[in-house]
């Protein structure tokens, strides 16, 4: 059989790519239109084709090549949460649109696995922590919303056609393969380690740290970080767990630790050896004190065990990925 990757030229999907063809015996496709992903990023031993999953006539071309894809992994939507506040409509018709149109288009080809790259920003800033998947669900952004609409649209089309899903509710994702062959490389750069390497690497002059008054043991914020050979695996263990003929439902990924900005910065020092100058400005509005994701659930029901369980090793694998490519995959 074949597993169809959506998005699998940019950062989580080459990742998911490549821990698929080293484990498995699956045969992979790919499907990106290369926004922003990297052609460079795609293993070799992946079928590639450049192209949108809203393009029904496309994707019907890659089913019909492909006659034994009987899963779909879906990395393909936008996730700038900013980005979302200025152009919601481009989230909602990437994200939600898209999903609608994928949906009928595997439906047609009978295809009735899909496991979805879905986010914890569908439950806004939570009053519970850690964070469950019964905690309630309520976006603060397009990003979250466009995501929340995409598991509800996925949760009828199971009612509806039998299409079976597991949508992956995960944190901040940090870390790279760690021989730096491929790893995370964006532009605009938005997240918190790449910047913090940025600065190791000299090519930036200093890390701002937004806010340190938050109700945290350091007055920073605090996140859950997974490296995204991590995720693969649970990626892949979701997809045995629909292919075993169980019931769709969401699980979160993480870590279950959490790590303050202050606390990423003093190991990236250490593990780069870097003087990483830092500076403080003001809060960034709605962000939340403390996300922390409970993922008891994928590791009771998946077996899920997450490899890169120390922060350090998380950042070494970046920084072999930053470091021997400063430009990215330019």
């Amino acid at each position: 059989m074949s597993i169809l990757v959506l998005g699998g030229a940019g950062y989580i999907g080459s990742h998911m790519v490549d821990y698929l063809l080293e484990k498995t015996e699956e045969k992979v496709v790919v499907v990106d239109n290369l926004a922003t992903g990297h052609r460079a990023a795609v293993h070799s031993g992946a079928k590639f084709y450049k192209g949108d999953l809203a393009d029904q006539d496309f994707m019907r071309h890659v089913f019909a090549d492909h006659p034994d894809i009987d899963a779909v992994i879906h990395f393909a939507a936008y996730s700038l949460v900013a980005e979302s506040m200025a152009e919601p409509l481009k989230y909602f018709d990437n994200n939600t649109t898209g999903m609608i149109k994928l949906l009928e288009v595997m439906n047609e080809a009978k295809i009735k696995h899909i496991v979805f790259s879905s986010t914890a920003a569908t439950y806004g800033m939570p009053k519970e922590m850690p964070i469950e998947e019964s905690t309630p669900q309520h976006p603060i952004n397009p990003y979250g919303e466009s995501k929340l609409m995409m598991e509800t649209i996925m949760r009828w089309s199971d009612q509806a056609y039998g299409i079976k899903f597991v949508p992956l509710r995960y944190f901040n994702v940090a870390g790279a393969k760690p021989d730096g062959s491929i790893g995370e490389a964006h532009s605009p750069e938005t997240h918190l380690l790449p910047l913090v390497l940025q600065v190791a690497q000299g090519l930036r002059d200093k890390i701002m740290i937004f806010g340190n008054d938050y109700n945290t043991f350091d007055g920073t914020n605090v996140r859950d970080y997974v490296h995204p050979f991590d995720l693969a695996a649970a990626h892949l263990l979701a997809l045995q767990y629909l292919r075993e003929g169980n019931d769709s439902t969401a699980f979160n990924l993480g870590s279950s630790t959490g790590f303050s900005n202050l606390q990423i910065l003093e190991a990236a020092r250490k593990v780069t050896g870097k003087p990483i100058p830092a500076d403080l400005a003001d809060r960034r509005p709605g962000d939340p004190d403390i996300l922390i994701a409970s993922s008891e659930k994928a590791r009771r029901l998946l077996g899920w065990q997450p490899q890169f369980d120390d922060i350090e090793k998380i950042i070494a694998s970046a920084w072999a990925w930053h470091s021997s490519h400063p430009k990215g995959y330019d």
